[in-house]
């Protein structure tokens, strides 16, 4: 043991220099073990704790967003009408409101032959809407031995507007048969859908697309108070 008067204590030194600088350079007393200075494991503690904080953070941002996601799966759905409609263009007869009126041997046609890419009918609603599925029924009917009178809607870009005023797309790829083809479509507080035809089956010089119908559903009122 020193017999040397006790020196004054030392200032604590700054943390940059605890953690990767050297150590005091005393002698250890007999019998103790020097300690070892672990940098990287420090550094290492940090990061995980960055790590789990961000997480957390992630975690609680999208809780909303996880919870209607689980409701929305299990919800029952009931059907959606539109307050009105319109169309780039229509055949003869063969009005926008034609696809959105339940009937499925009523269609719409844009009245322009081939694919007719570009070309579009539109769903709006007066008050924002939520919106969990939509079936489309391609052609002039859902009886198979009517397909060929038309031709088929293949891709389709339905162009969302919310009530904010933003804008997205949800690129629909539909089936080649005959009947209703549900898809979903989970988006919140709508006011307006577009479906743009860009593909078709079947388009030829003599035929234009046909859609018998375009049904919405949301969630039911059902149960709620």
């Amino acid at each position: 043991m020193s017999q040397a008067p006790e020196s004054p204590g030392r200032p604590q030194r700054p943390w940059w220099r605890r953690l990767f600088g050297p150590g005091t350079g005393e002698t250890p007393w007999a019998g103790d073990r020097p300690r070892l200075r672990r940098g990287f494991g420090r550094i290492m503690n940090v990061v995980v704790g960055v790590v789990v904080l961000a997480l957390l953070i992630t975690a609680g941002l999208n809780t909303e967003r996880a919870v209607n996601a689980v409701r929305d799966h299990f919800a029952k759905r009931a059907p959606v009408g539109p307050d009105s409609y319109k169309a780039s263009r229509s055949f003869p007869g063969h009005t926008p409101q034609l696809v959105f009126d339940k009937l499925n041997n009523t269609w719409w046609g844009p009245g322009v032959t081939q694919s007719g890419d570009g070309e579009w009918v539109e769903a709006r609603f007066d008050r924002p809407t939520r919106l969990l599925d939509l079936v489309i029924t391609p052609g002039v009917s859902t009886r198979p031995d009517q397909l060929s009178r038309s031709a088929l809607p293949h891709r389709v870009e339905a162009v969302v507007t919310t009530a904010d005023g933003r804008t997205f797309t949800q690129v629909l790829t539909l089936d080649q048969g005959a009947g209703g083809q549900r898809r979903p479509f989970r988006v919140g507080d709508v006011t307006a859908v577009r479906f743009v035809l860009r593909s078709a089956y079947g388009a030829a010089a003599d035929k234009q697309v046909a859609i018998a119908e375009i049904e919405f559903f949301g969630p039911s009122n059902s149960g709620r108070s």
